[in-house]
């Protein structure tokens, strides 16, 4: 998979479904349970930047690999469920981990600009990973210890996950 060419696509569209939006629309929710566009965004946000500390532990050579990544089975195992939980169809409702949580405060004007220069960022953080990508580096989820893949499945569910959000936030703008 093309990474930089699937996040601009996906920031292309964010900005094209969205950024005609008013603050209150991006911040409007059909009921408490449902996220709004903003959240949407926000969370993306806040769940690639967990990444951001682990891609430069392994830059620094001080990330600490789990023991469960000696087992080639596990890291596949939990890859794949993992990349199959965030795929964009949707079929499966999930709940988030708490440290992934958008903020439930309104979020400001300037949000899908913020985004766009976060996506910037994260493009490079992947394109200053390619030596990483070639020594098949494992690490384990920002959210669970005990939940390891490879760098490159970190770097698709990502992008699935990105997905996601985008028909999530589209659902709720219907």
């Amino acid at each position: 998979m093309n990474w930089a060419s699937e996040i601009d696509n996906i920031t292309r569209a964010f900005e094209s479904n969205f950024g005609h939006l008013t603050v209150e629309e991006l911040n409007w929710k059909p009921n408490a349970q449902t996220w709004s566009v903003a959240q949407n965004i926000d969370h993306l946000m806040v769940v690639n930047e967990t990444y951001f500390p682990v891609l430069a532990a392994l830059e620094a050579e001080t990330y600490k690999t789990p023991f469960l990544a000696k087992f080639s089975f596990i890291v596949s195992f939990f890859g794949k469920t993992v990349l199959n939980a965030v795929q964009p169809d949707r079929s499966k409702k999930m709940k988030t981990f708490p440290v992934w949580e958008p903020t439930s405060l309104p979020i400001k004007a300037d949000l899908l600009q913020q985004f766009q220069l976060h996506q910037s960022e994260l493009k490079q953080k992947i394109a200053a990973a390619k030596e990483l990508l070639e020594k098949g580096v494992v690490i384990s989820s920002p959210a669970n210890r005990h939940i390891v893949y490879k760098l490159e499945t970190a770097f698709d569910i990502i992008v699935a996950h990105e997905q996601r959000h985008l028909a999530q936030a589209k659902e709720v703008f219907k």
